[in-house]
């Protein structure tokens, strides 16, 4: 069987299983088994796939075609400028939050050596980020999940910045330090009557514990404000990712904890996204 064929036995699966991208995707989990990128596969469309390489490629395409999210069955994720290891374990890094990776890099010169802060870091991708372009910066990450924990200690690893992260598997209710610059977090925002309502994709692969912001989705969102008004500098900045409906109700609650409003920023669809605002 030749790539061409192969590709197109993948795609006609997973679209009649309903899969949106079963073009890309079926690219993708050939790319992941050949371990050679797309553009060479596609290139080379009239080469023969072993028959190894095709039960492997088959079993790819039978999680998929189950809805499991690509990044954790090739198992990382692209986001800023990294590949992050990724698993069902940690919420898979959005495009959308590299929006907050950018305010916190716009916010700190070349030469800033501050400490930061990352609240729920996940897989780390976060915090790591804005480390590798702020490199003489101080990172802690936290995270109540202790698989998620050892995630982002690996990808901390393999970025060569584990020298400048420190993580703690800990809720933000038991953690206590010292005073932080900078206080960045993606807490969870949904709405726990609004999960069913989720892609497949997300609500039966993604960890809930990551995504369920309690009955009226602002439960997380209004701890990690009110423990990061203990725990940020007079003066610092607090960096929250939120829903795109969130931004008013938020306003609402850094006032009460004491923290001034900078901005609202947009996402790529015009929706808002992140909250810059200072401690006063």
């Amino acid at each position: 069987m030749k790539y061409q064929e192969i590709l197109n036995y993948g795609s006609r699966i997973l679209k009649l299983n309903n899969i949106k991208s079963y073009n890309l995707d079926s690219e993708l989990l050939l790319s992941s088994t050949l371990k050679i990128d797309r553009s060479k596969i596609l290139l080379n469309l009239d080469k023969k796939i072993k028959i190894e390489e095709k039960i492997f490629f088959l079993n790819l395409i039978k999680r998929r075609k189950k809805s499991e999210p690509i990044a954790y069955i090739i198992g990382y994720k692209e986001f800023w400028k990294e590949k992050f290891k990724v698993n069902n374990n940690v919420l898979i890094p959005r495009p959308e939050t590299e929006i907050l990776v950018e305010q916190v890099i716009n916010e700190l010169n070349i030469n800033s050596k501050k400490r930061i802060l990352d609240i729920g870091t996940g897989s780390g991708c976060i915090i790591l980020s804005i480390l590798k372009e702020r490199k003489k910066c101080m990172g802690v990450g936290i995270d109540i999940s202790k698989n998620a924990v050892k995630l982002a200690k690996y990808n901390a690893k393999i970025q060569h910045i584990k020298n400048r992260i420190k993580f703690f598997n800990t809720d933000i209710d038991n953690f206590y330090s010292n005073k932080y610059d900078l206080i960045i977090s993606n807490p969870p925002y949904i709405d726990l009557n609004k999960i069913d309502d989720l892609d497949k994709d997300i609500k039966n692969h993604e960890p809930k514990v990551a995504l369920d912001g309690g009955i009226d989705g602002y439960e997380k969102i209004r701890l990690v404000i009110k423990k990061s008004s203990n725990l940020i500098k007079r003066k610092g900045k607090l960096f929250l990712e939120v829903g795109f409906d969130q931004a008013i109700e938020t306003l609402r609650i850094l006032n009460i904890y004491g923290f001034y409003n900078n901005k609202i920023i947009k996402d790529l669809s015009k929706k808002n996204r992140c909250i810059i605002s200072t401690k006063i």
